[in-house]
């Protein structure tokens, strides 16, 4: 089954507000079992809510809009919709109880704005707002149904949890969908396909895979639907036994795992330490980890090394490689890890130096070319790798990239030493 969203607000189009609510309905639509089809954000005129509304019902059977139903004249919706539903406004008590109630709570004066609120389409079914002063209505046309709530994101996530869904529930038969997701890192989009592609063509045909990319961290998403959930369970956890045995290399995660997150149960289940010597990615590795809960167990420092003399004075980089090789070269951010591992008595460390733009390249070392080292007791292992133009995107993908080289040090996963 589908769904429309339709989301009001001149604020939404002119980008002083972004349109969170959209995302968070369509997540929790998806969870019991309907997808959103499509998404408009149209400004505060009655000519574009009808227009939009006239589309919407072509499509779907069921249409979410929020937005405009405040106090001020500018929120048009709830008199549009009952112009729409040819429905004349009727005072409810219900709703002008809990106004009233709400505005005593906060020492607010009510006054014929707010007694408006309680002004509703006869022919909709009204939610209390609990949260706020504007209800939400539900309209049913041709067994099609319109739900308006609020635009402000706490009243309308409490009337979507609380009692939108589960009347949507009740309305609607739907079958279930059920996402997992598979986190990868270590090779590219295209190449992942072509190794999957024997496991795609066999996928069931309640399965469906997609690949979502982000900044290297390749999510595969399997999404099972059906009538029965115990059995979309089983086959979705059987296809993802297939993975771990095709890329078991790549893989580093589920659901909403990071890679840190993943370099922290590793270090804790071992009880090892790390530090980190970042010179191109400016601590940035040193914060993901310590984004981490109980990363004080693991992680005990860094130093950001960002001049020659720091690397030198306080890692013990040899002058002599500096002025050799360059600071972004193999030898240089071995020494790097090896430095700071010594410096601060841990069992492992990272390092990292490169050009990060957006100038600064040459011929030999062009923008986005690092140098990523980890040491611990079997050695150290470096890796070069070439990024891109963007400063930004080239940090975030060193950060990474050195994450995910310390993984696979420690689970075996690198080539001998």
């Amino acid at each position: 089954m589908y769904a429309e969203i339709i989301s009001i607000g001149d604020e939404l189009l002119i980008g002083q507000t972004i349109n969170s609510n959209a995302a968070w309905m369509g997540q929790e639509l998806n969870k019991i079992g309907i997808d959103v089809y499509q998404v408009s954000t149209i400004s505060d005129d009655k000519n574009h809510i009808v227009n939009a509304l006239n589309d919407a019902l072509k499509r779907t059977k069921l249409v979410l809009i929020t937005g405009g139903l405040g106090p001020t004249r500018d929120d048009i919706t709830k008199y549009t919709l009952a112009e729409y539903f040819n429905s004349p406004l009727v005072r409810n008590e219900k709703v002008y109880n809990q106004v009233e109630k709400m505005l005593k709570k906060r020492s607010i004066q009510m006054n014929d704005l707010n007694r408006k609120q309680a002004d509703v389409p006869e022919k909709a079914h009204i939610f209390v707002n609990y949260a706020g002063t504007a209800p939400a209505m539900w309209f049913e046309v041709n067994k099609k149904v319109v739900i308006s709530m609020p635009g402000v994101p706490y009243e309308m996530k409490e009337f979507m949890t609380e009692q939108i869904l589960p009347s949507i529930s009740r309305y609607f038969k739907t079958q279930v969908i059920i996402h997992r997701n598979i986190l990868t890192y270590g090779t590219f989009e295209a190449k992942l396909a072509e190794i999957l592609s024997g496991f795609e063509d066999q996928l069931p045909r309640e399965i469906k895979l997609a690949y979502l990319p982000t900044d290297g961290v390749i999510k595969l998403r399997l999404s099972g639907r059906g009538d029965n959930k115990e059995k979309i369970l089983k086959i979705i956890d059987r296809e993802i036994d297939k993975l771990y045995k095709i890329i078991p290399k790549y893989i580093f995660g589920e659901q909403d795992d990071s890679l840190e997150k993943c370099i922290g149960v590793l270090l804790k289940s071992k009880n090892e330490t790390l530090c980190t010597a970042e010179s191109c990615t400016g601590g940035m590795i040193a914060h993901q980890i310590t984004t981490v809960p109980g990363s004080s167990e693991f992680f005990i420092g860094s130093v950001i090394a960002y001049s020659n003399r720091i690397k030198e004075k306080e890692l013990g980089v040899n002058s002599a490689t500096l002025e050799k090789e360059g600071a972004v070269s193999r030898q240089v951010v071995e020494q790097m890890a090896e430095g700071v591992r010594e410096r601060y008595d841990t069992v492992y460390s990272i390092a990292t130096s490169g050009i990060a733009g957006p100038a600064g390249g040459t011929l030999e070392k062009p923008v986005g070319t690092v140098w990523i080292a980890v040491a611990g007791n079997n050695g150290t292992y470096s890796r070069k790798f070439i990024f891109g133009n963007n400063r930004i995107n080239n940090i975030r993908r060193s950060t990474l990239a050195a994450l995910n080289l310390l993984r696979q040090y420690i689970t075996g996963g690198l080539e001998q030493l």
